[in-house]
């Protein structure tokens, strides 16, 4: 049985060589992210090429995730780590303006000068996801000084948070422009927004694809929910992007630990709710950075974020950075599989309600249901945009759906979409053309026998570009 939820994996160091790159394909990975923090446009580019031309060799629809940085606050450059005590006094500096302390107090760069509009006196700031917790005391127009309260080594380009803090920054920074005008150069699939807050962060970055003079079919947005903000404005978030990925690092970092499980479920649920894509995410197998088997609390996690219904787990660190990229994919789809099948007995799941009430919705309902009440093997899904495809994503079913479409960037939206296995299918002109097509391809998958039926969706007539207006049962291998 061919796995139903998506793994995304972050390429890196460890995952960077077409030999690595293959095994991760090979061993289940849907869409590679490519961390927009990290690396140059012209390694991205090299790297987004070898995913492409390694899934056309294997014939494995691969999608592409670009995961823009937003406002991340970062520590500068640090020649050697920092060690800081609890208690001592410690100077944050602007790295344009370089300050030393006579007292001999340790001083640390930060990369982003508007932490220093942004803090408060009493603020906390959580370094290396708050490895390191500094109590702030005193504000200066570029530096601060602040108590240590949990002290540790700080090195260069540590993630730095600021919980409780109102950041007057825009979500959206002259990097992201720059890396996304590149990402929509090189046709990505996915765009994950960082640090979305509000409506308006996702509304600026599809304002600025629809101006792109080139946009045809725009990549799908995903928001990420790393603040506390993006939870209290969710349901205007869901109702302007495409998808949400529950960003539990940051998100952990932001609020207490003891409420990012239940944010997580609440997150899958809205999203599920509303019919979009819902993405896990951060510290799945963490351990597995440095060892080739994760704990059993991290093995229970995946299996419990597939219980709850996400679409897609992802691997961050992992495939990255860690020593067992590969072996992290294959114990990931090990997990999820056996997840799945026992998600009747343990999982929580309800299909949305689709009150838009469009054809395509009502349709992948019906497909649904004679899947389940007849003896039908498969349900063959013919979309030229990935909505319909999306929309029987959503409806859960129980049997082996295949989108077929003609379009290259279609193909790669359906790689995120849970039980949805996508494959390329030339313009047909008749559906007795259409359904051939499909047929040998069902036939050389071996999901389905000949004389088996299918439930077959498709905009009629085929050969225009229309919304899903037809559910057909069909034979396979009979006439029509």
């Amino acid at each position: 049985m061919e796995r139903r939820a998506k793994i995304v994996a972050t390429l890196g160091p460890s995952s960077n060589s077409p030999e690595i790159i293959e095994e991760l394909i090979r061993s289940g990975v849907n869409v590679c992210r490519f961390n927009f923090s990290h690396g140059t446009h012209s390694d991205h580019k090299k790297q987004i090429g070898l995913v492409r031309e390694i899934s056309k060799k294997l014939d494995l629809p691969v999608g592409i995730l670009q995961d823009l940085q937003g406002p991340k606050i970062r520590a500068g450059s640090i020649p050697k780590p920092i060690e800081l005590v609890a208690d001592e006094k410690v100077i944050l500096f602007a790295t344009d303006h370089p300050v030393s302390s006579d007292d001999g107090i340790k001083c640390i760069p930060v990369d982003f000068a508007e932490l220093f509009d942004s803090v408060r006196a009493g603020n906390r700031i959580l370094i290396d996801d708050g490895h390191v917790i500094l109590h702030v005391e005193q504000i200066f127009p570029k530096h601060l000084i602040a108590a240590v309260l949990t002290g540790g080594k700080v090195s260069s380009h540590k993630g730095i948070n600021l919980p409780g803090a109102l950041m007057s920054i825009p979500g959206f920074t002259e990097k992201d422009r720059a890396d996304l005008e590149f990402g929509l150069q090189q046709g990505v699939d996915f765009v994950a927004i960082s640090f979305v807050r509000t409506k308006q962060d996702v509304m600026t970055v599809r304002q600025m694809i629809e101006d792109h003079e080139d946009r045809g079919l725009t990549p799908l947005l995903i928001a990420k929910l790393e603040k506390p903000e993006a939870l209290e404005n969710l349901t205007e978030i869901l109702e302007v992007a495409d998808g949400v990925m529950v960003a539990r690092g940051d998100l952990g970092v932001e609020m207490s630990p003891e409420l990012v499980p239940i944010a997580q479920k609440r997150i899958i649920l809205e999203a599920n709710t509303h019919g979009k894509i819902v993405i896990t995410a951060t510290q799945m197998l963490d351990s597995m950075i440095s060892n080739p088997l994760p704990t059993r609390a991290e093995s229970s996690d995946v299996a419990n974020a597939i219980f709850d219904g996400t679409d897609a787990v992802m691997l961050s660190g992992e495939t990255a950075n860690g020593l067992y990229p590969v072996e992290s994919v294959q114990i990931m789809d090990r997990i999820v599989r056996s997840a799945e099948q026992n998600f009747f007995d343990w999982g929580h799941f309800s299909p949305p309600p689709f009150t838009q009430g469009n054809d395509s919705a009502s349709i992948t309902r019906a497909a649904r249901e004679l899947a389940h009440n007849l003896k039908v093997a498969a349900i063959a899904v013919f979309s030229h945009t990935g909505r319909t495809a999306l929309h029987m994503s959503k409806s859960r079913a129980r049997v082996p759906v295949m989108a077929f479409t003609p379009n290259y960037v279609v193909l790669g939206r359906m790689c995120l979409m849970w039980g949805i296995i996508p494959r390329y299918i030339s313009m047909s002109n008749t559906l007795r053309e259409m359904v051939t097509k499909a047929d040998e391809i069902f036939v050389e998958s071996g999901l389905v026998n000949g004389g088996e039926q299918i439930v077959v969706l498709s905009g009629f007539p085929v050969n225009q570009i229309r919304g899903t207006n037809m559910a057909m049962l069909h034979t396979l291998g009979e006439a029509l």
